[in-house]
C-alpha cells in the first residue's frame, strides 16, 4: 500500500473535472481521501505519479492498493472502500459493469507482452517455442489472471505448449521468479520487463503472436470522493498520468 498526497474538490461538480497535476490557479483543491486500487502492473507507472501529486494537491491522501486484477475486483464486489479500479482487461472489469457497481469504464493504457529472463540471457532464450524446452524452469502468471490468460493466448498462437514449474498470483511474482533466479524465463508486459532494469533482460515476441492488453479504468459508483476520483481519471487517460505510464512503457489508448 502506498499513501500519497494529491489534490481534489470538497464538492462534486457539475463541470468538466479538475485535473490531478495541473495548474493549482486553474482548479479548484481537491481534498480528502482517495483509494485506487491498481492492477500489479501499474505499480511503477502509478507510484511515478507520487511526486507530480503530491506537488499540486497537498490536500489529497491517496492510497494504492496493487495485485492481481480478479482479487482487487473480488474486494470491490464484497463491499470494500474504493475510489477508482484499474484492470489489466477488460473481461475483469466487466464483472462490475454487470453488477452496475462502477461507472462506465474507460480505456487509458495499452502493454505487450515479453519474454523476461536473466541479464546476459544465459539459457539462449530466442522464441516462445524455446519456453518448451525441458531443460528450463519457466514459470507463468496464473491463468485466472489477465497476464496469465494472455501468454496463454501468445503461446497458442506459436503453436507452443509450456509446463511451467509454478503458477504465480500475479505478474509481478512471475517477474521475481526470475529476478531472483528462481526461474529461467517467464512472459510478463513489456512494461515489466522495463521495470526489472538490469536485473533482468526481454526478449521481444513477434507481432503475429503477441497480444495487445488493454486496460480500463472506473470510477466506483459507490465512491466516498467522487471529485477526486474523476480528476483522477481525468489524468490517467489525458493528463500528468498518461506522461508517467509512457515513461514506463505503455501504449497510448486508442484514439
Amino acid at each position: 500500500m502506498l499513501t500519497v498526497s494529491g489534490c481534489a474538490s470538497d464538492q462534486p461538480g457539475t463541470g468538466p473535472a479538475p485535473q490531478l497535476g495541473s495548474d493549482s490557479s486553474r482548479a479548484p483543491a481537491l481534498t480528502g481521501a482517495l483509494t485506487v486500487f491498481a492492477a500489479a502492473s501499474l505499480t511503477e507507472s502509478f507510484s511515478d505519479l507520487r511526486a507530480t501529486l503530491k506537488a499540486s494537491a497537498p490536500g489529497l491522501a491517496l492510497t494504492y492498493s496493487f495485485g492481481a486484477s480478479g482479487p482487487l475486483v473480488s474486494q470491490v464486489i464484497q463491499g470494500a472502500p474504493a475510489d477508482v479500479i484499474a484492470t489489466a482487461d477488460e473481461v475483469t472489469m466487466k464483472r462490475l459493469t454487470d453488477a452496475s457497481l462502477v461507472e462506465a469504464p474507460v480505456i487509458f493504457a495499452r502493454n505487450q507482452l515479453e519474454i523476461l529472463v536473466a541479464p546476459g540471457n544465459p539459457r539462449g532464450v530466442k522464441a516462445l517455442a524455446d519456453l518448451a524446452r525441458s531443460d528450463l524452469k519457466v514459470v507463468l502468471a496464473d491463468d485466472t489472471v489477465p497476464a496469465g490468460r494472455y501468454a496463454a493466448e501468445a503461446l497458442a498462437a506459436a503453436g507452443t505448449t509450456v509446463s511451467p514449474v509454478s503458477r504465480e498470483v500475479d505478474v509481478k511474482s512471475a517477474a521475481a521468479k526470475v529476478i531472483l533466479g528462481e526461474a529461467d524465463a517467464t512472459i510478463v508486459y513489456v512494461t515489466d520487463v522495463t521495470a526489472a532494469g538490469s536485473r533482468g533482460e526481454g526478449i521481444a515476441i513477434p507481432p503475429a503472436f503477441n497480444v495487445v492488453a488493454e486496460y480500463p479504468l472506473a470510477i466506483v459508483k459507490e465512491a466516498p470522493n467522487r471529485a477526486a476520483a474523476a480528476a483522477l481519471v481525468e489524468s490517467l487517460v489525458e493528463g500528468a498520468g498518461q506522461d508517467a505510464l509512457r515513461r514506463r512503457g505503455f501504449l497510448p489508448p486508442p484514439r
